[in-house]
């Protein structure tokens, strides 16, 4: 059959471009358009250089093709990237004198993700690091609680020129939570951009002082925030904590699977298994697996990732997270030994990423649907 090329522009006037009402021919995206017999060759010169918009567009043209001119037309869609209309790049800096950066991340909620990031800040801080606890679960603020600072409020002060934010200070650690900010029955009810912009003000425009650690307690799941941090910060790593449970379980899996996409790259230091069994106090030794028995270490197995310890669920953990005195203060304890040696393997495993991989890159967001790496 021979196609013409006129059938070929109709049917490109019928292809919308990915988040706005004009079609690919108003765009004058297209470049060119060759046809030979049944054969067709199409020039496309694209602003987003995103992957996922890439595919939409490619995807779409070959459909309607096959669908309004020819179904067994031949379709080559040369792809190029107009620079000179590309938006700006974002090349933030890393912060000044913060040496790393680690995400504490969960799947969902409930996992105990903020108890295992305020123990492990302190257990940093008691082994002699400088550290920071940024709270940047926008939505549902817990550290303040947990750190027993809740009732405290950040002041400002001169850092040459500029104003900035003094975290609070407890336990050797410095902290800063939308929580400071707002009433403890005020719920935060911000779009996207808002909390993003929130949260950058809290990273860039707050007097962090010299860090070894910051660690950066993200919201469950993924989402505005998640895209918003590893826009703004060339994280040097994410910790992923999961219970046994298959819920929690494919959450978490979907967790790592954000790190590690291409694009976005950041590599995932390891998993920790919360609520991983009960042990009655009239029976120390027995183990009962309420939740599933080793899935988060299975997990880790599965998709290669190490593996950093497990937490057994116990009440002195709950107890210590509602007066705001995490649990790693204790001493010579079960509970505190084992996040003594969850994040001392944490920090082997940081040791072996900055020996084996290149730093960071800051992600650009181009779009809600697609992101690409930049060289901080």
């Amino acid at each position: 059959m021979k196609i013409k090329k006129e059938d070929i522009i109709n049917s490109l006037s019928l292809v919308k471009l990915p988040g706005v009402n004009i079609n690919l021919i108003e765009s004058k995206l297209i470049k060119n358009i060759v046809v030979f017999g049944d054969e067709v060759i199409i020039d496309l010169e694209i602003k987003n250089p995103s992957l996922q918009y890439r595919k939409k567009i490619e995807v779409d043209i070959l459909k309607i093709i096959h669908q309004k001119v020819y179904k067994k037309a031949k379709i080559k869609i040369n792809v190029s990237i107009d620079k000179s209309k590309t938006e700006s790049l974002n090349t933030k800096p890393k912060i000044k004198d913060i040496t790393s950066i680690i995400a504490i991340s969960s799947g969902k909620g409930g996992v105990g993700k903020s108890t295992i990031a305020s123990n492990i800040s302190v257990e940093l801080a008691k082994m002699g690091f400088s550290v920071g606890i940024l709270d940047a679960d926008i939505y549902g603020p817990s550290i303040p609680l947990m750190m027993d600072v809740e009732n405290m409020k950040p002041l400002s002060i001169n850092e040459g020129d500029k104003v900035k934010i003094k975290p609070i200070e407890n336990y050797s650690v410095k902290i800063l939570s939308i929580g400071f900010f707002t009433k403890p029955s005020q719920a935060v009810i911000w779009r996207g951009p808002m909390a993003a912009k929130a949260l950058n003000q809290m990273i860039f425009d707050s007097a962090w002082g010299k860090l070894d650690f910051l660690i950066v307690d993200l919201p469950p799941g993924t989402g505005d925030i998640h895209l918003s941090i590893v826009q703004s910060l060339p994280l040097d790593g994410a910790v992923v904590i999961s219970t046994p449970q298959n819920v929690a379980l494919e959450a978490a899996r979907k967790g790592i699977s954000m790190f590690t996409q291409e694009n976005i790259n950041v590599p995932v230091l390891g998993i920790i298994e919360n609520m991983s069994y009960f042990s009655p106090k009239e029976f120390p030794d027995k183990k009962y697996f309420i939740f599933g028995k080793s899935g988060a270490k299975n997990l880790s197995v599965d998709l290669d990732v190490p593996f950093l310890g497990e937490i057994p669920i116990e009440e002195t953990i709950r107890e210590a997270g509602d007066f705001g005195r995490p649990v790693s203060l204790q001493k010579n304890t079960d509970i505190s030994e084992s996040i003594s040696r969850i994040t001392r393997n944490m920090i082997t495993q940081l040791l072996k990423r900055n020996k084996n991989l290149p730093p960071t890159e800051i992600v650009k967001i181009t779009n809600m649907s697609g992101c690409s790496a930049i060289k901080k």
